[in-house]
């Protein structure tokens, strides 16, 4: 069985790349905004979540701080996927809890798969 992940982004060009890049491997809950990503990710946990930080309604920090805040989903992984990519936004968002950081595009899939599967694992060990 495939591992469900969820992919928070509203530029669907960008979720139709994301899905044709991982659906091989991945089982993948697709969401436009943050306030229908909590209430998808409240249903039916991921075991990881790919989270855009440019949102509408409520950004990519805001949806990872309340996941960190509610017991059932602190413990889920995420991932900004994002094209803030200047000198230190990695740390920045890392620093606000993210457990890795993809610029956008795309330009390594492996790279990303890698770290959906890496962070998967240590989020199963107990």
């Amino acid at each position: 069985m495939k591992p469900h992940i969820a992919l928070v982004e509203d530029n669907p060009d960008n979720r139709l790349l994301v899905h044709a890049l991982l659906e091989d491997e991945f089982e993948i809950s697709e969401y436009e905004n943050g306030l229908s990503a909590l209430e998808g990710i409240r249903n039916s946990p991921p075991a990881l979540v790919l989270l855009d930080i440019s949102l509408p309604e409520m950004d990519g920090t805001e949806v990872l701080s309340r996941m960190r805040q509610e017991e059932e989903l602190a413990g889920i992984p995420a991932i900004a996927l994002t094209a803030h990519a200047m000198a230190g936004d990695r740390e920045r968002f890392l620093g606000l809890g993210f457990d890795d950081y993809m610029t956008k595009p795309i330009v390594d899939e492996v790279a990303l798969i890698d770290a959906i599967h890496r962070l998967i694992r240590k989020a199963e060990t107990p």
